[in-house]
């Protein structure tokens, strides 16, 4: 069975949203729940960092790009990756821009002293309202470039899906892409309503 390392409110709700693509058994292990639940993720990924997937046979894979990349090789049928190759490549493409943009901006807005050599409280509010604008903005060039990858409400939603839709709840972005790229504002909504992932997000964001 695979074990996903997360707590609500994280990046593992993309690859639990993605195990349930696969139809796949997994066990959701929340490492703010027990000490042994965090020195176990210490033990899969030195760096303790969330997602972070322990696979049937006991190794791990970190990284949520690469866990979304895997489940969709590992698991075809389920449509996390295109299968044309065209479309996989630009799938892909999508996955690391989020992982490399936005996820790494909001690293900075959560933990600014890890980024400052003094960090004094005008240096943390100054480097987390910089990383923020520039996290809206990567969004906007998100939904201008990638728009034709995304799903409709007829097809199955992939693994670029799921990533953009839990990342995007983070850091004020939903509410700066409601006004800034209202089409791409709507097509999250769709995806928080899918049948399958509407209730892995309402555990994460329950309300």
């Amino acid at each position: 069975m695979y074990q996903l390392y997360g707590h609500r409110n994280s990046g593992a709700a993309a690859i639990e949203a993605a195990l349930e693509l696969c139809q796949v058994a997994y066990r959701f292990i929340d490492i703010e729940a027990s000490a042994e639940a965090a020195q176990e993720l210490a033990r899969l990924n030195p760096l303790k960092q969330i997602p972070t997937l322990q696979l049937p046979d006991g190794s791990a894979i970190t990284e949520s790009a690469a866990i979304l990349i895997h489940l969709g090789q590992s698991f075809a049928q389920s449509g996390l990756l295109p299968a044309n190759g065209a479309d996989r490549d630009q799938a892909i493409r999508g996955l690391v821009y989020i992982v490399s943009n936005c996820y790494a901006a909001i690293g900075i807005i959560d933990y600014p002293e890890r980024w400052l050599v003094m960090p004094d409280e005008a240096s943390r509010q100054n480097l987390m309202a910089g990383a923020r604008e520039r996290l809206h903005w990567t969004w906007e060039v998100f939904a201008d470039q990638f728009s034709a990858e995304l799903y409709l409400d007829d097809e199955t939603p992939g693994a670029l899906d799921v990533l953009a839709a839990v990342v995007t709840r983070w850091a004020g972005a939903r509410e700066h892409l409601r006004q800034a790229r209202p089409g791409f504002h709507a097509w999250l909504q769709r995806i928080d309503r899918h049948p399958v992932l509407a209730p892995v997000f309402a555990r994460h964001w329950p309300g």
